[in-house]
């Protein structure tokens, strides 16, 4: 060390005897540079309450606070910033990140109070003089902290896929599952918005960490059927990812299917399983499809004994026969499926309530029933020469074909509808080697299907005629079918009700095919069900009218999936289950005061 700097600490006593500097007018408006730090602003409109601010800032200056006025919904937390100024150290951080890009930085930097509780503040809730200025910081569009696109899943292309029923897609490698899940905030807006209530960020988190065997028991929470929702889910979760809002949202969907693609069959038991100790209580179930299938996993893993009583001769319901193989291999389905079963389920095949074994014994005979028996009943449309041979409903095709059929189609097919089933039967027809019209009554952007299978069905050579209403079929001369349709205009209706059809006069429209394949929708069958208790049970609107646990007005019996709500998704029907078992569990062991409806027993 050299003299000089022994001796520089003692320079500063120079200072000691020198005229102070004195800012003479500490509050005279000097305004910051264009893109100065300041203070915060936030765009209250755009902000989704992610708490990614709250999340990456160091000194915990940033909690989330409710606002009065600003409502809790699916796509929106409610929550909004509120910034301590005690703590912040004007990073800018939080404004990197920010998903919406609604959190910014004014140029302002004087603010002074005699209340440090001022300082404490909510940027554009709190009326503040900088809150309209556009100057200050904002995050640069050139660059960001955030990975705003999403890994693209390999898949075949159109011209590949529809020559064959093999699976389109193809699923993440280890790297790819890892970069995808790099970019969740985990802001758990996803949470909410699945009907199963799954524990989104943490399974992703698991596979960015490469912990496949906490992710499977993340999924097996609550959802027991995830090979299949990795496949089909209809992923109301990714719609209100925080990254969708200025770029692509998180491949939810795909990294749940990464996971069960991953581990052997013969692991599941190992990973998942549990002691589990028998109750004593029986409870059956009718229908061995998701709803069905869910509700036995939980409930057997809590104890009981359940049975199954399914019509079909394979479980799976509508997953097995209404989806083709391209989307879900049957060996994919197994694989949920096998596992159930070997917990001690035991599914009766072949069988049908109300014929081969009746309802009141049933409920005679368990502690309690559970049923999830779907919409399996065709919606006809409800006009002359319907009944002409040739004229197919999409669910009957599309469970010929997955039983291994190839029906004799003609060369031009018209698919009538606008949901999956209608995009599924299309699809099928399609790689049966048929020119393929679907014909939908309302506007493209009204269709029930999601967007990406109607997608996939334009790029596969299907053709869309949309705002056509059907009016009649008939025969031509050499046996075709004529079908006539009416041109239609959208007429807007009151409140929030989506615009209705309504021909436009002098536009019919005719066209010859081959086969008319009708998907407009499908209705319950409650044949099953004794007119003793159809008579005493509640329904709305068509369906059963059920409590937060799936509980008919008979405390006994419990139902779910499309015959109780109405989003017709495999995860509503799988969420169904899960609560439904935790009501069942509730109503044998906690009944609280309600008195048991007894059926007349034959």
């Amino acid at each position: 060390m050299s003299l000089k700097d022994n001796l520089s600490p003692f320079y500063v006593w120079k200072r000691a005897f020198e005229k102070p500097y004195t800012t003479k007018e500490p509050l005279r408006d000097r305004p910051g540079t264009s893109r100065y730090r300041g203070f915060h602003r936030n765009d209250l409109k755009k902000c989704i309450g992610c708490g990614t601010c709250e999340s990456i800032c160091q000194n915990a200056a940033i909690d989330m606070v409710p606002v009065a006025g600003i409502k809790t919904t699916m796509e929106n937390s409610g929550l909004r910033p509120q910034i301590d100024y005690g703590r912040c150290c004007w990073c800018a951080l939080c404004v990197d990140i920010c998903p919406s890009q609604s959190l910014t930085m004014s140029n302002h930097y004087i603010w002074i109070d005699e209340d440090g509780d001022t300082f404490r503040f909510i940027p554009g809730w709190d009326d503040k003089p900088w809150n309209d200025e556009a100057k200050g910081y904002h995050r640069s569009q050139d660059y960001g902290l955030l990975h705003l696109e999403r890994l693209r899943m390999e898949s075949l292309s159109a011209g590949e896929g529809r020559q064959s029923f093999v699976e389109i897609v193809k699923g993440y490698s280890r790297e790819q599952a890892k970069e995808e899940a790099m970019r969740c905030v985990e802001c758990g807006l996803c949470v909410a918005s699945c009907p199963a209530h799954m524990d989104i960020p943490d399974y992703i988190r698991a596979v960015r960490e490469n912990d496949l065997t906490e992710a499977l028991q993340l999924l097996y929470r609550t959802n027991p059927l995830s090979g299949v929702c990795g496949r089909i889910c209809t992923h109301k979760c990714e719609d209100v990812c925080a990254l969708g809002v200025t770029g692509e949202p998180i491949a939810i969907r795909w990294l749940k299917r990464y996971i069960i693609d991953q581990i052997d069959p013969g692991d599941f038991y190992h990973i998942l399983m549990k002691e589990i100790i028998a109750n004593g209580k029986k409870v059956a179930i009718i229908g061995a499809g998701p709803g069905g299938l869910s509700a036995a996993y939980y409930l057997v893993t809590m104890g009981y004994q359940v049975t199954i009583f399914e019509a079909s001769d394979k479980a799976g319901g509508m997953i097995r026969w209404g989806v083709p193989d391209y989307r879900v291999p049957p060996a994919q389905l197994d694989k949920d499926i096998n596992y159930i079963l070997s917990l001690g389920v035991l599914i009766h095949y072949s069988t049908r309530v109300g014929q081969d074994v009746s309802f009141n014994n049933l409920y005679r005979d368990y502690d309690a029933i559970f049923f999830s028996t779907g919409l399996n009943i065709p919606y006809k449309l409800e006009i002359p020469g319907e009944e002409l041979p040739g004229i197919i409903p999409g669910l009957q095709l599309l469970e010929a074909v997955s039983r291994g059929e190839r029906p004799k189609m003609g060369s031009q097919v018209a698919v009538i509808g606008g949901g999956n089933t209608a995009m599924d039967a299309a699809r099928t027809i399609r790689r049966l080697g048929a020119e393929v019209t679907i014909l939908y009554r309302r506007r493209e952007e009204d269709m029930p299907a999601d967007k990406e299978e109607i997608s996939d069905a334009r790029k596969e050579g299907i053709k869309f005629i949309t705002k056509a209403i059907p009016v009649q079929i008939g025969i031509t001369k050499n046996g075709q079918l004529r079908f006539i349709w009416n041109k239609a205009e959208m007429i807007e209706e009151k409140g929030n009700k989506r615009p209705r059809p309504a021909p436009i006069e002098g536009e019919l429209h005719d066209m010859v095919i081959d086969n008319i394949i009708t998907a407009i929708g499908q209705g319950p069958d409650f044949s099953f069900l004794p007119k003793e208790y159809l008579d005493r049970i509640e329904f709305s609107k068509f369906r059963l009218k059920v409590n937060e646990y799936g509980q008919t007005t008979d405390p006994k019996v419990f139902a779910g999936g499309d015959i109780v709500n109405d989003t017709a998704d495999a995860i509503s029907a799988i969420a169904d289950g899960f609560r439904a078992a935790k009501g069942i569990d509730r109503f044998i062991f906690h009944p609280g005061k309600k008195k048991i409806i007894q059926l007349q027993i034959e």
